[in-house]
């Protein structure tokens, strides 16, 4: 990687998200985080199954995750890239990934009886004490 960053990657091999989702996903963080800037250079898909203990084949399916996804670019014979993430692509993925969790806590309230307007007390209890697990505790 070029500046001197580290990518830091901890799995949990006892959780039910599979190894290269895991990769994956801590990957786009350090993206979307800026942690990882345009043009650095990520680990050989060889060498970050070496660094973690994985198969080739589980970090291939993440950064070929990561390119479909629009995070890198794999240039043949040289590695792969972090792509310029620009502002409007992360308020793309977070305005998506916001509307398919919101859409699962609908379904899950109206399965827990919860009303349409009590959905909408919870969410502004949670906006106001920037507390997500209030409704565990009520």
């Amino acid at each position: 990687m070029q500046g001197g960053q580290t990518l830091r990657i901890v799995l949990a091999h006892q959780s039910t998200v599979p190894i290269y989702e895991q990769i994956k996903e801590q990957i786009k963080a350090s993206v979307l985080s800026k942690e990882l800037s345009e043009n650095d250079l990520l680990p050989s898909i060889r060498q970050l199954a070496r660094d973690l203990k994985v198969s080739v084949m589980t970090t291939t399916r993440a950064y070929n995750d990561l390119e479909i996804e629009g995070y890198i670019i794999t240039v043949p014979g040289k590695g792969c890239y972090i792509r310029r993430v620009d502002d409007d692509f992360i308020k793309t993925k977070y305005l998506n990934e916001t509307k398919i969790l919101l859409t699962t806590a609908l379904q899950q309230g109206k399965m827990a009886g919860l009303t349409m307007e009590q959905l909408h007390q919870l969410l502004d209890k949670i906006c106001e004490t920037g507390d997500e697990d209030i409704g565990t505790r009520d």
